[in-house]
This record gives C-alpha cells, sequence and structure tokens, in this order.
C-alpha cells in the first residue's frame, strides 16, 4: 500500500515510520550494556586489571571489564569480576549471570549463549591483620 493513498490505513509505513532499514548493534556496546548490568549487582566490583598488580584498579565505583563476540542474533560475553567478601560466591556469582543476561536480552535483543564469569579479587569485609591469640 502506499502511504500517499487516501485508502491506506492509518498508522506507520511499512518497515517503520522512517522506511525500511537495520539496526546494527556492534559487540563493544553490547559488551558495555552487560559490564553496567553486572554493575547494578550489589557487592561486584571492577576487575584487577594491571599486569602483575601495575596499574591494577580494584574497586566498585567502576564496571567490571567484559569482552562480547557475537554470532548471529547470540552474544558471548565475558566479564571480569571483583566481589565483596564474605560472601556465597556461587550465589552471587548465579545472581550476577542471571541479571546480566537478563538486562543484555531486554536491552539489546540477544540472546546470551555464554557468559563468562572471571573473579579475579575479592574485598574483604575487614582489611587489617587478625590478632594472635
Amino acid at each position: 500500500m502506499d502511504r500517499l493513498d487516501p485508502s491506506a490505513p492509518p498508522g506507520p509505513a511499512p518497515g517503520g515510520p522512517h522506511g525500511a532499514g537495520t539496526t546494527r548493534i556492534p559487540a563493544s556496546v553490547v559488551a558495555r550494556i552487560a559490564a553496567q548490568a553486572a554493575r547494578e549487582v550489589p557487592g561486584i566490583g571492577s576487575g584487577a586489571g594491571g599486569v602483575l598488580g601495575i596499574g591494577a584498579r580494584r574497586d566498585f565505583d567502576s564496571p567490571p571489564s567484559a569482552s562480547c563476540d557475537l554470532y548471529g542474533a547470540s552474544a558471548v560475553i565475558r566479564l571480569d569480576v571483583g566481589m565483596a567478601f564474605p560472601a556465597a560466591l556461587h550465589q552471587v556469582a548465579a545472581m550476577l549471570h542471571d541479571h546480566v543476561v537478563a538486562r543484555v536480552a531486554q536491552l539489546t535483543g540477544f540472546e546470551v549463549g555464554r557468559l563468562d564469569i572471571d573473579i579475579t579479587w575479592l574485598n574483604p569485609e575487614h582489611t587489617g591483620r587478625r590478632q594472635l591469640r
């Protein structure tokens, strides 16, 4: 149907309001979305980073580092995170996994086919030494 045809039903033209087109989301954008989604989970911080401890940024104010590869509509994501400790690491990792998978799907439309989580450091609740008895 032609949009200029007065007998055409109201609403957007076929292919969207501006005609047919394609939306592409690069892997780097999906990785940043995954990193931000990970940051939304309590007790998750940025990865250790650095080489041999030099240039390491261990904090909870920065998002974790993430990388992504796209295969059609499926994303393979790797996260490098730090976690607050003590905590049930497997439970926090499961919560992190579920949240990142859901947010990436919600915001990008990609299915997360695989999500690898590397816990590269733990932030202990007590930073001082314990006294010997």
